[in-house]
């Protein structure tokens, strides 16, 4: 497989996991809401954290792991892309905001985990925001190279 055939492949990965990993990260903040919003309802919340440890194990982890070694492998052999403006730098670390922003809710599914609510429906209906402004920087990074 000559360079070109290969960065293309791990482009496609790259995307595909993203995909996935956006999925999560959209959806587990909405899991919360309704975790915290029925926090009494004892089978409910059984339900609830079931979906929410299977989401973040066999989808969030992976997807994130699996872009992250794909965008690295794009940067391993595209560097001059570090030269094409700081578009690039700005994407990189709003990235870094979204592995934060996975890693929090790791944390707040542990908390939830252990029959804890952390927050209020309203706090988790805020932070169920977050990805999508991420992903809007990083959207308008990738488009624009500026």
């Amino acid at each position: 497989m000559d360079f070109y055939n290969f960065y293309f492949f791990a482009k496609i990965v790259h995307i595909v996991s993203i995909i996935s990993w956006m999925a999560v990260l959209f959806y587990l903040p909405r899991l919360f809401v309704y975790h915290s919003e029925n926090f009494n309802n004892r089978s409910y919340v059984d339900i609830i954290k079931i979906q929410e440890r299977k989401l973040m194990r066999g989808i969030g982890y992976p997807a994130m792991i699996v872009s992250l070694i794909s965008g690295g492998m794009m940067l391993y052999f595209q560097p001059e892309i570090f030269h094409s403006g700081i578009w690039i730098h700005i994407k990189l670390l709003f990235v870094i905001f979204l592995v934060i922003f996975h890693f929090a809710c790791s944390y707040f599914l542990g908390i939830f985990a252990v029959d804890r609510c952390p927050a209020s429906g309203k706090f988790f209906r805020f932070f169920n925001e977050i990805p999508t402004l991420i992903l809007i920087v990083i959207v308008a990074c990738v488009v624009v190279r500026f």
